[in-house]
């Protein structure tokens, strides 16, 4: 089996940490050609230098990672200390990279790459604000009909929204760049939070990826218990959402989602539900449907793969 080629847009992030490792871990399945950078959980010189810090962690440092968007299309830039600590990656002790950043700009490597790429074989795999996206879908819309796919984690429907009552954080930081994206016409999957609180990382599994041994477990470990302990608190119990490794979870086992197509639209207007992701489940509107909307995971299976691929890693 050829892997699937893939690029990362992302803003690390614990999570966006665990969707990194966890497809680095399945080079059967999947080729990260390379990873872009945005302005979100943290500023870009943060997430660029996190970018870096977690390919070395993978033993990867031949990944290429190019820094892209510092802020939002049109809104200012908001991020999320709050929930990830200062540095973006607290819970962790990882050294400086020694990998450097690629001289070019994340937009033109995305476009370049695409460009060069047959039709199809490209999958772009945005895990932050879907900023570095739209740009090149602007500055290049012959892209956008050669692009396999396009996996997000962002938004939400019947859980509403975690930035606001009405929407996630993703896409609520640059609800322009989601707009265009989900308007492309680029087929899309959508793993929003309706997904990613049904896969919820427990102290017990922590506790397995950990006596694993390998470096990148026990790091990976120590980043999880952070961003548990640290983050969201409305949860009942001990475990909490490992959101962004629901990207790498659906392209390496997408059967273990529950998943429909539906018509999606992103809310760029209103001053109380602006970056809403308006998710027509029940297909009331007859509009064309747009988007593979991810509902749930099987944790159980989701779980044992991603320990068995991040273990795997030095």
């Amino acid at each position: 089996m050829t892997p699937r080629k893939i690029i990362i847009d992302t803003d690390p992030g614990q999570d966006d940490a665990f969707a990194i490792l966890f497809a680095l871990g399945s080079p059967k399945e999947l080729e990260v050609v390379g990873i872009t950078t945005v302005g979100g959980n943290v500023p870009l010189r943060l997430t660029s230098l996190n970018a870096l810090k977690v390919v070395e962690l993978a033993g990867r440092p031949d990944v290429p990672v190019f820094a892209g968007c510092p802020s939002p299309m049109v809104k200012p830039l908001l991020t999320a200390e709050y929930v990830h600590g200062e540095t973006g990656l607290d819970g962790a002790e990882l050294p400086e990279p020694v990998t450097p950043l690629q001289a070019e700009h994340g937009v033109n490597w995305m476009v370049r790459t695409i460009m060069e790429a047959e039709v199809g074989e490209i999958t772009v795999c945005t895990l932050g604000p879907m900023t570095n996206l739209a740009m090149a879908m602007t500055m290049e819309p012959r892209i956008i009909p050669r692009i396999r796919e396009v996996v997000l984690m962002g938004g939400g429907f019947f859980e509403g929204g975690n930035a606001t009552p009405a929407a996630e954080f993703n896409i609520f930081v640059d609800p322009h760049a989601a707009h265009k994206v989900f308007a492309s016409g680029v087929p899309v999957t959508m793993a929003g939070i309706d997904c990613t609180y049904t896969a919820q990382m427990t102290p017990e599994w922590l506790d397995r990826l950990r006596a694993t041994g390998s470096r990148a477990a026990i790091e990976a470990a120590n980043l999880a218990d952070f961003f548990r302990i640290y983050g969201s608190h409305k949860f009942p119990t001990e475990a909490r959402p490992i959101h962004d490794a629901c990207v790498t979870g659906y392209l390496l086992a997408p059967e273990i989602f529950e998943q429909r197509q539906c018509h999606v639209t992103v809310d760029i207007s209103s001053p109380v539900t602006i970056g809403m992701t308006v998710v027509d489940w029940w297909h009331v509107t007859g509009l064309e449907k747009n988007c593979n909307v991810l509902r749930r995971i099987d944790a159980d299976p989701f779980f044992e793969l991603m320990l068995e691929r991040i273990s795997a890693l030095p």
